[in-house]
């Protein structure tokens, strides 16, 4: 049976790790520990929201993230009842109504939004918090910064609703740092215009995990980590995160190849000698080769996907897999159920153990999570 294990050891670790970069820089906070927001949307990253939460507050973490009202309700539905926040601004009376109901704080990022907040507040018997969502260039959900007389007209109505934090999303933190700065300056500049206005902007949090990492003078009051506690991040691991989830299969057959013999869809690769090889039953059905698509246009990410691709012609996958404590080469395309590796003059048997490296976020959520 195919399993996906996640490290309690690396995880731990990559906790640990985030924690001791997690210093604001703030004068008045100098040295004291910024608040870490633990992101856990898309099923806590593929990694199973109910085990993955859970281990997160036993380390000691107790506010959490999600995208969507289905994934807050979902973490409410488990029996966790800290802190979180619902980064995604919405002006649908029932779904604020759901969310207010079960605890959840609301991002407001728009003139509907505080308009629909109003009116539940209206009769809701508890008080309301809030965070206020700034787009600062990104063209999602929140008020555009440039637009300041707008935003300071809504908040200014807002009545028996309290603003606990203020944010804004970075579009391209991990690899446009001049932009990431702009993004930045726009923020702090359209806060301190609120703050003039007798606005109250509470904790402010603008890192997401890449930003995290690489500005640590951005960290302010709290920071929303996510891929950075899977070790997965989409630049220079600069605070030697751990990648902390692998896929785990078996051997299932075992067969020698004549020299000359194809292998896979295709034909895309051909034994160049007589070869042994293991049959592993995983493949793209259960997220292992697999990849985000490429959703960046321009021409210099153009260029880069075409160098990617042609290191890959060069690269050898032999330590990307491992059967029975040795490294082994995928042979031929990836199938939908099944991979080919040789074995040749290695001491592998039916039934032994594969360890495949794979992203958590695509594994196919029919398979078991499993904490070791």
């Amino acid at each position: 049976m195919n399993k996906l294990i996640i490290s309690k050891k690396d995880l731990a670790y990559n906790i640990q790790k985030i924690k001791e970069h997690a210093k604001t820089n703030l004068p008045d906070d100098a040295g004291n520990l910024v608040k870490i927001i633990a992101v856990v949307k898309a099923n806590a990253y593929g990694l199973d929201m109910k085990q993955y939460v859970q281990f997160l507050i036993d380390q000691g973490i107790d506010f959490f993230a999600v995208s969507t009202i289905q994934e807050a309700m979902k973490f409410r539905n488990l029996g966790f009842t800290q802190r979180l926040l619902m980064l995604s601004s919405t002006a649908i009376k029932e779904e604020v109504e759901q969310l207010v109901e079960k605890n959840i704080i609301i991002t407001i990022g728009s003139e509907e939004a505080v308009e629909v907040v109003n009116q539940v507040a209206k009769n809701a018997k508890k008080p309301i918090k809030v965070h206020l969502k700034i787009d600062t260039g990104f063209g999602r959900y929140g008020f555009i910064y440039s637009e300041r007389e707008k935003m300071i007209k809504a908040l200014k109505n807002l009545k028996n609703v309290e603003i606990e934090g203020t944010f804004t999303h970075f579009s391209n933190a991990f690899y446009d740092d001049k932009y990431t700065k702009e993004q930045f300056k726009r923020f702090i500049d359209c806060v301190e215009v609120l703050s003039m206005n007798e606005i109250n902007t509470g904790i402010l949090h603008v890192c997401n995990s890449s930003a995290f990492i690489k500005f640590p003078e951005m960290h302010l009051n709290a920071v929303r980590v996510g891929s950075a506690f899977t070790g997965r991040v989409s630049f220079q691991n600069s605070l030697g995160l751990k990648k902390i989830a692998n896929l785990k299969t078996q051997v299932i057959e075992i067969k020698k190849l004549p020299k000359g013999y194809n292998i896979g869809y295709s034909n895309s690769y051909t034994t160049k000698k007589e070869m042994t090889v293991a049959i592993l039953p995983c493949g793209y059905i259960d997220g292992y080769g697999v990849e985000v698509g490429r959703d960046m246009f321009r021409p210099v990410d153009k260029l880069r996907y075409v160098l990617n691709d042609i290191k890959a012609i060069f690269k050898k996958q032999a330590k990307e897999i491992t059967i029975a404590g040795e490294s082994c080469e995928i042979l031929g395309r990836i199938g939908t159920f099944h991979v080919v590796a040789d074995i040749t003059g290695k001491g592998v048997h039916i039934g032994d153990e594969a360890i495949l490296p794979i992203n958590p976020t695509l594994v196919n959520p029919e398979i078991i999570r499993e904490y070791e």
